[in-house]
């Protein structure tokens, strides 16, 4: 087991340690916790998910679904998930082949997808508050609101860990401790694009159609 050893080494001169760079847990126990992570999530929007479907037809004599959603712009949104989860399989082929500046312009590509679809959500959110039809309108609207705006907030900090990951990279290249970071990001983003198919087709295309 490996010790800190701060105060003996004041005494000695020499300047504490504070960091080790060795391997202090289990190989494969980050891989381990962050699928405990995602089935936590998959929790989460399971829940959303169980509640839209109580309340998706509680209109409160507003809007429906067919009178509030752009289908070919709610189309393009996710496409730009789509792209994103492609891109980001390209930097992950980049890294496996040690290409560092390619890794980083397909995660520039990835993030930039990213941020449009997050621009596109706020821009509907928007309009339908502008329209009248916020959360606060209906119990649909307010189930709708919770569940895209959750996925939302999830992208969001997608984007963000992104965009750190890129900086360690940059700074200190393919190590194993950026691969497995990567790895993890990855796992995130594509479970975001496997929710976002599950909200176009259940909320928006199911919603319009019945």
């Amino acid at each position: 087991m490996n010790e800190f050893h701060s105060s003996d080494a004041l005494h000695e001169g020499k300047a504490p340690v504070f960091y080790l760079k060795e391997e202090h847990h289990p190989e494969g126990s980050t891989m381990l916790g962050f699928w405990l992570y995602l089935m936590s999530d998959c929790l989460i929007f399971a829940v959303l998910f169980a509640t839209h479907a109580v309340l998706g037809r509680n209109y409160a004599a507003g809007p429906s679904p067919a009178d509030l959603f752009d289908l070919p712009l709610i189309a393009l949104n996710t496409s730009m998930l789509l792209f994103s989860s492609i891109t980001y399989g390209f930097a992950m082929l980049e890294m496996e082949k040690g290409r560092l500046r390619a890794t980083l312009a397909w995660m520039a590509v990835t993030a930039l997808f990213g941020i449009v679809f997050v621009g596109l959500e706020l821009y509907e959110f928007a309009h339908l508050i502008h329209e009248g039809a916020g959360p606060q309108r209906s119990a649909f609207l307010s189930s709708f609101f919770t569940l895209v705006g959750t996925h939302g907030l999830h992208v969001s900090s997608g984007i963000i860990w992104m965009f750190v990951l890129m900086a360690q990279v940059a700074k200190h290249g393919l190590i194993a401790e950026n691969k497995r970071r990567l790895m993890c990001l990855s796992m995130f983003w594509h479970f975001l694009d496997v929710v976002w198919i599950g909200v176009f087709s259940f909320v928006y295309l199911m919603g319009v159609l019945r």
